[in-house]
C-alpha cells in the first residue's frame, strides 16, 4: 500500500508512512498523495502533507490542486494550499480559480484567492467575469467583495453592485427569449466575421466570445474563435476551442482540422497527425486539410531526423 492510497482518509497511517521516510511527492498514475487528498477534500491530510513539504503545485492532470479543492467546495483545503504556496493563477484558461469559486458561491474562498493575488478580470471561456458569475450563482456579498478589484465592464451602464446584479438578471431574462438570442447571436457573428476579414482578430475573438456567452453550444462559433486564437499566436486557446467544438460535433471535419492546426502550432506532431487524419476521413475532398496533413508529415519527419 502506498502513501497515495492512504491519503484518501487514513490520517494516522499517512503520518506513520511519512515518519518512515515515504516520498511525499511521489507520483502515481493519478497524481501525488496531495492531489488525492485535495480531490477528496481532506484538510487534515492536506495539512499533514504540506507540513512534510508536499509540493502544492505538482499535479499530474490538466487542473491544479486548488482547482480540485474548489471543485470539492473544500474551502479549508483551499486555504491550506494557498498558505503552502499554491499558485492562484491557473496555467490553463480552463483553470480559472476565481471563476470556480464564484460559480459555487464560495465566499471565503473568493476572499482568500483575492488576498493571494488572483486576478478577477480574467473571464471564463465564454467571456464571463467572476463578478458576473457571482451575481448569478453566489450572493450579494460575493459581488461586493469582487467589486473593488474588478475593472468596469463596458456593457454594464450602471457600474455599481446593484447595477451589476440588475444587468446579470436582465441578461438571464433575455436568454429566456429564443428570438432575442437568435437575433443577437446572428448580429454578433456578422460583426465578428467582418472584423476577421479585416484581420482584426482580437475584436473578432471578443465578438465571438459575446455570441458564445449567449449560445455556448454553437460549434461554428467555437471553430471561428479557435482560428482567431491561432492567428494571434495562442495555440492552447485555439486547441481548447477546437476540442469543445469536436465534442459538440464529433463528425464535423472542420473541428478535427482546427484541432490539428492548433496542435501543429504547438509542435505536438503525433497528436496533430491523428486529428488531421480523422479530418481527412470525414472530408476526403478537402484540399485545405490534405495540404496541412502532408505538411505535418514533412515537418514531423524532419523533426524526428534532427
Amino acid at each position: 500500500m502506498t502513501l497515495f492510497f492512504f491519503s484518501s482518509g487514513y490520517s494516522e497511517i499517512v503520518k506513520f508512512l511519512l515518519a518512515r521516510g515515504a516520498d511525499v511527492n511521489a507520483v502515481s498514475d493519478l497524481g501525488t498523495a496531495l492531489t488525492h487528498a485535495a480531490i477528496r477534500g481532506f484538510p487534515s491530510i492536506v495539512k499533514t502533507l504540506l507540513e512534510h513539504n508536499a509540493d502544492p503545485n505538482k499535479a499530474s492532470c490538466q487542473f491544479g490542486l486548488l482547482s480540485m479543492a474548489l471543485q470539492k467546495s473544500s474551502v479549508s483545503c483551499v486555504k491550506l494550499l494557498i498558505q503552502g504556496g499554491a499558485k492562484v493563477s491557473g496555467d490553463s484558461p480552463r483553470d480559472n480559480l476565481l471563476v470556480k469559486a464564484a460559480e459555487k458561491g464560495l465566499t471565503e474562498a473568493i476572499k482568500c484567492l483575492l488576498e493571494a493575488g488572483a486576478n478577477p478580470n480574467v473571464p471564463n471561456t465564454f467571456g464571463r467575469l467572476p463578478i458576473e458569475l457571482a451575481a448569478e450563482y453566489g450572493t450579494r456579498e460575493d459581488v461586493e467583495i469582487l467589486f473593488p478589484f474588478t475593472s468596469p465592464i463596458s456593457t454594464v451602464a450602471n457600474w455599481s453592485v446593484d447595477g451589476i446584479i440588475s444587468h446579470v438578471k436582465m441578461e438571464i431574462k433575455q436568454l429566456e427569449d429564443d428570438n432575442f438570442v437568435k437575433e443577437r447571436v446572428s448580429d454578433l457573428k456578422r460583426q465578428a466575421d467582418e472584423a476577421f476579414k479585416k484581420q482584426d482578430y482580437l475584436n473578432a475573438s471578443v465578438l465571438y466570445t459575446q455570441a458564445l456567452k449567449m449560445d455556448n453550444f454553437d460549434a461554428k462559433l467555437l471553430s471561428n474563435r479557435s482560428l482567431c486564437w491561432l492567428r494571434m499566436g495562442d495555440g492552447q486557446r485555439a486547441f481548447d476551442d477546437a476540442t469543445k467544438c469536436k465534442r459538440l460535433r464529433p463528425k464535423w471535419a472542420k473541428a478535427h482540422y482546427r484541432q490539428g492546426s492548433a496542435l501543429m502550432f504547438m509542435k505536438k506532431y503525433a497528436a496533430a497527425y491523428s486529428a488531421l487524419s480523422r479530418a481527412l476521413e470525414l472530408d476526403p475532398e478537402s484540399e485545405e486539410t490534405e495540404k496541412l496533413f502532408w505538411y505535418e508529415i514533412h515537418v514531423s519527419s524532419r523533426f524526428l531526423l534532427e
